[in-house]
């Protein structure tokens, strides 16, 4: 992971860690950095201040009781003390707003995947190679987010959920939702509730238990999904009548290879494969399409079998 996006990760912790979200071991990370630990005890500093305590006949013994003493009147605190804590509150409010109010982008890698939380409570699984941006600042009053790839949400019940791609944007208020936006290929599936899709001058609804696939903007009618969620949560992909190239290039998503194919023609694949053991999910492939495979390293060649 690059120190970037390093970075945007642990200030999407102290985000959370902020309003009060974080999990033990999202704590233990920030307090591993020495840059946000620091905003952790600023953090813990600032809850320590409390407003005492107001009795109005206690207050006004101590008063008059200080008054008839000169001896128990003390001198105003060092104005330094006061300039240091609102100083800590300073840098305590900047740092927050700088959190944010800055745009949130979280990614994964080839062969990485991602689970998280938004600043409602809607969870997102995110799958490799893919991309997600918000603003977390002005959330609560617009859940919008950006996609690059493949994500799966659970929408905590709310304000319109709007999920934008280059090929369309989705629309929900509370449901469970899978979205594919690669290339030319722009696939919703809905799990629950009812789904609104939007491409070039059409919109659908997208009711549970069914899916729609827009390829180059033309729509392809919707069908039935027989599962509850998403089989590459599970670590697993799926494919319905999908061209071998678009199979390949998931598979170079899940797995750090270098591709190299000899003299195959792009038929058309129907089945599944795993994310977990590379022979076994080349094997699955190949077998029904009559091909081969070899492995060297990270360099795997798939060429046509020979016939006898």
């Amino acid at each position: 992971m690059s120190l970037e996006m390093e970075k945007m990760d642990k200030e999407h912790l102290l985000h959370k860690y902020l309003n009060g979200t974080a999990t033990p071991e999202e704590i233990i990370t920030l307090e591993a950095d020495p840059t946000y630990s620091s905003y952790i005890k600023i953090a813990n500093t600032a809850e320590s201040f409390e407003t005492p305590m107001f009795r109005e006949e206690d207050n006004f013994n101590a008063i008059a009781s200080k008054l008839a003493d000169p001896s128990k009147v003390r001198p105003i605190r060092s104005l330094k003390v006061i300039y240091r804590v609102a100083a800590a509150v300073i840098i305590l409010f900047v740092g927050y707003l700088f959190i944010s109010g800055s745009e949130t982008t979280i990614s994964t890698q080839i062969a990485e995947k991602k689970e998280f939380m938004l600043p409602d409570a809607s969870q997102v699984h995110l799958n490799s190679q893919s991309q997600i941006s918000f603003d977390g600042n002005k959330w609560n009053q617009k859940r919008s987010l950006k996609l690059e790839g493949e994500a799966f949400f659970k929408v905590h019940k709310g304000k319109l959920f709007s999920v934008k791609t280059s090929q369309g944007f989705v629309q929900v208020l509370g449901t469970r939702f899978n979205v594919f936006s690669r290339d030319s290929l722009f696939s919703i599936k809905c799990y629950e509730g009812l789904v609104s899709v939007s491409y070039s001058d059409t919109t659908v609804q997208v009711p549970a238990g069914t899916m729609i696939e827009i390829r180059n903007q033309n729509r392809i009618e919707k069908s039935k999904i027989a599962t509850a969620s998403p089989n590459w949560i599970a670590n697993e992909s799926t494919f319905q009548n999908v061209s071998l190239s678009l199979v390949l290039e998931e598979l170079k998503r899940q797995y750090p290879i270098n591709l190299i194919s000899q003299n195959i023609v792009d038929k058309n694949f129907t089945g599944s494969f795993t994310h977990k053991d590379l022979n076994v999910a080349l094997r699955s492939i190949c077998d029904p399409l009559q091909l081969e495979f070899t492995i060297q390293g990270e360099d795997v060649r798939l060429y046509a079998k020979k016939n006898n």
